[in-house]
């Protein structure tokens, strides 16, 4: 006998920061919508339950990374991965969120039916074998219908990370691993380590392994823009000392959302300036004799990537100490002992650590088809950065490039159920954008150079010409575009499935009886 599918009016893609944070929308401004969340992993967390090595910690301030509706009230703003994740996780436990979650479910792929306005997922679910202490995980499919579909899986891989080819890597004699695969049983006490990278996660690495490790060197093929803040936020903990923490969290949040507005704004009108101020700072860290042009001097703009964060000049210090430092070079090949550099320098190591960034990935990797048909999110337009052009029912959270991911996570899922209630009382079941003539002119992600945005830019939805198929990265656009804005306007098609054949008879003979 087959059963039907458990059936949810919103399935959540991912118990993530985004997840908790949909479902928290969800159950305060839909409360009469059912949802689950499916998570591929064993906890909540996502990234900061993923990503385990030395020094994790985030690269926005918490002030602005944190929740809209939750304080952050721990005194580091630039905040260690596992106070984070404990954020998360208290989120979710104090609002009865976690009892949505269900964990070791990995979807496959999901199929939208305009017959039936609804989505079916695949997914594959592990569970602990019986009969050998449970260590073995056995897989059985499982399959799910929603109403809408709302990813919240992130905007990367977790699988593996990006890892180029470097040459002859196979030569070298020691351990060589990537940050987001960190293994447990690592010990670097004592021993020379090389971190291949200059992105967010070398910059910390560098200072955390720097205090156990004899000697770390990050090698580098071309610097990026490094600022230090203070760790703490001297503001909001005298704001903590005098009024509600609720109010004391909102006036530094709002602080630290115009301070990072205004800076970025001024690297984009006078990128110049902003270039001179922000190396006259690591100046200032490494002392006039350090050679800043050649290790910390960025061919690029301020804000073309996104700036590396370090709180009270943690990486600076590690420098200045002797215990680490930076090599701006490239990388001719792999040695027995380490790598050799074109300029013909060796570089040897005991641990070598490939910090060489993400692989970008829509909606967790799912595949996706709207009536059979395959979709290729790539052809596809952005809907105020929240939809796909032609795909019904179907939201996901991009945070922003250049402010803190939460911002944007917050509006979105503040449109959501904006869009999910104006849905209800119209009486319809379907949203699907449509371009109405409207062509791709940018891609998703503009004027931001970073290897893995570039890398992934064709196969995201693209730009069009004019709002609302434009993605701002400026949050009070964004208020504007997500929050205060009608829902209903020309480019959404909202509709309800075709009536079948018996469903008219049906509806005649009651009509006839009456």
């Amino acid at each position: 006998m087959n059963t039907a599918p458990e059936h949810f009016d919103v399935l959540i893609i991912g118990a993530g920061l985004s997840g908790i944070d949909a479902a928290h929308h969800l159950q305060k401004l839909c409360p009469g919508k059912s949802y689950v969340i499916l998570e591929q992993r064993e906890r909540i967390g996502g990234t900061w339950d993923l990503f385990r090595y030395p020094g994790i910690r985030s690269d926005s301030d918490m002030l602005t990374m944190g929740y809209s509706f939750r304080p952050w009230t721990l005194p580091r703003i630039i905040s260690p991965g596992k106070d984070i994740r404990e954020y998360i996780a208290a989120t979710a436990r104090d609002e009865g969120i976690d009892r949505h979650i269900r964990f070791r479910h990995q979807i496959k792929r999901a199929s939208w039916s305009s017959q039936d306005a609804r989505w079916t997922v695949e997914a594959i679910r592990q569970s602990s074998s019986a009969g050998d202490g449970g260590d073995d995980l056995k897989e059985e499919p499982v399959t799910l219908t929603c109403n809408f579909l709302f990813s919240c899986a992130g905007y990367y891989r977790y699988s593996a990370g990006y890892l180029p080819e470097f040459p002859n890597t196979g030569r070298f004699k020691g351990r060589m691993i990537h940050p987001q695969a960190w293994p447990e049983d690592l010990d670097y006490a004592g021993k020379c380590v090389l971190l291949i990278g200059s992105g967010a996660t070398a910059v910390t690495l560098l200072p955390a392994m720097a205090k156990n490790a004899a000697h770390v060197t990050m090698l580098q093929r071309s610097p990026t823009y490094v600022i230090s803040l203070p760790e703490r936020d001297a503001v909001a903990d005298f704001l903590r000392r005098i009024m509600p923490a609720m109010w004391a969290y909102r006036l530094s949040r709002w602080k630290n959302i115009g301070f990072v507005t205004f800076i970025y704004q001024l690297s984009q009108r006078f990128p110049n300036f902003m270039k001179k101020r922000l190396l006259n700072k690591v100046r200032e860290h490494l002392g006039t004799d350090f050679d800043v042009d050649t290790h910390f001097t960025p061919r690029y703009r301020p804000w073309e990537q996104r700036m590396c964060l370090v709180p009270d000049a943690d990486m600076f210090e590690a420098i200045k100490s002797g215990r680490a430092e930076v090599v701006t070079d490239h990388i001719e090949t792999f040695t027995e002992e380490g790598v050799l550099l074109k300029s013909g320098k060796q570089l040897e190591a005991d641990i070598i650590v490939t910090a060489t960034g993400l692989a970008m990935q829509l909606c967790g990797g799912i595949e996706l088809a709207v009536d059979g048909q395959h979709i290729d999110p790539g052809t596809a337009l952005a809907y105020k950065g929240v939809m796909m052009s032609g795909v019904p029912n179907l939201a996901s959270v991009f945070g922003y490039i250049n402010a803190s991911w939460t911002l944007k996570a917050d509006l979105i899922c503040t449109y959501v159920c904006r869009l999910l209630n104006f849905m209800d009382r119209r009486g319809v079941r379907q949203v699907t954008p449509k371009p109405n003539g409207e062509s791709a002119t940018a891609p998703f992600v503009e004027n931001f150079s970073s290897g893995y945005i570039q890398r992934a830019l064709a196969s995201w939805p693209k730009q069009g010409m004019k709002k609302p198929w434009r993605v701002y990265q400026n949050y009070f656009r964004d208020i504007i575009a997500l929050k205060w804005s009608p829902v209903d306007d020309n480019a959404l098609e909202f509709s309800n499935p075709p009536v079948t054949e018996p469903e008219r008879n049906a509806v005649e003979q009651l009509a006839a009886s009456n």
